[in-house]
């Protein structure tokens, strides 16, 4: 952080000298002249400007309702009005201000060309503003990610819910919202790509017969299946024996469900083999000790 104000400094120093320069030359070469800022305001004026500002935003508006319309399923079509809408709210206030600075009589090249828009740019870190855009627009096109996906950024996990020309926002399970600048969305875990598994570790007692239990376990898949088929992808895999505990043997399950279920369907599944173990006879084990006495 300290080096980064350190830079910001430097940046705005270096800035300010251009200007210190720029300025005072245009003046003496007649490049500026004061005359092209006379600003002629009165009430004809004023009115224009209201009625220009109400225009602009009603049509804003407008544009922005019928993006809102449709609700498409298709999380790419979903990131591209985002981005759109984000867009929109940019395009709005920079015409309100050059058309304003218009009607009242300013020149607006001259603005531009007098205060040294470029340096003023670079002095303000507004590079990280461009870094942002940038990025943004790259990540649509390589459609790393969309409204929509689940994603993990830096430990965070949650569901994009918007992708602005500068920032994403991300919205975890518990409804907390991330804002991450376009830029510093790095090493991007997707996890909406694929499908995902949730996994199921359960306990049986070692005096289990595991011969009986393994044969009808495949019953026990089809069955929770079955009971479930509108979120799991297909029926519960039995992996085998994950752990030999101390008072128990581990056994683990996994079953295919979209990212969104993954957290649910570990639920369900522990509810379901429970239930279905107590069915076959088969008692979960608690902690216990023997004692030997001699």
């Amino acid at each position: 952080m300290e080096n980064k104000n350190k830079s910001r400094i430097v940046r705005m120093i270096v800035c300010l000298a251009v200007l210190a320069i720029t300025v005072p030359v245009g003046l003496l070469t007649k490049l500026f002249k004061f005359s092209d800022f006379k600003v002629a305001f009165n009430a004809t004026t004023l009115l224009k400007l209201v009625v220009m500002i109400l225009g602009v935003v009603a049509i804003e508006t407008v544009v922005a309702i019928l993006l809102d319309i449709p609700k498409p399923q298709n999380h790419r079509t979903k990131s591209i009005l985002s981005i759109v809408s984000s867009l929109l709210k940019y395009i709005t206030f920079i015409v309100i201000l050059c058309w304003g600075l218009s009607i009242i009589g300013v020149n607006v090249s001259t603005i531009v060309a007098s205060v040294g828009i470029v340096a003023l740019i670079v002095g303000f870190s507004a590079e990280s503003l461009i870094a942002d855009v940038v990025t943004g627009a790259f990540m649509i096109f390589e459609n790393q990610y969309n409204v929509g996906d689940i994603v993990e950024v830096d430990g965070f996990r949650g569901t994009v819910t918007n992708i602005g020309i500068r920032t994403t926002s991300i919205t975890d399970a518990g409804g907390n919202v991330k804002i991450v600048n376009n830029s510093s969305m790095k090493n991007i875990l997707n996890r909406s790509d694929k499908v995902s598994r949730s996994v199921s570790d359960i306990g049986v007692p070692y005096e289990t017969d595991f011969i009986k239990l393994e044969s009808e376990i495949p019953g026990l898949m089809q069955f929770i299946y079955n009971n479930h088929a509108d979120m799991m992808k297909a029926p519960p895999k039995y992996l085998g024996v994950q752990q030999l505990a101390d008072s128990a043997v581990v056994l683990r399950f996994v079953v295919d469900v979209e990212e969104k279920d993954i957290f649910s369907g570990a639920r369900v599944l522990n509810h379901d083999l429970l239930l279905g173990f107590k069915s076959l006879g088969v008692e979960c084990p608690f902690p216990q000790v023997d004692v030997h006495n001699r």
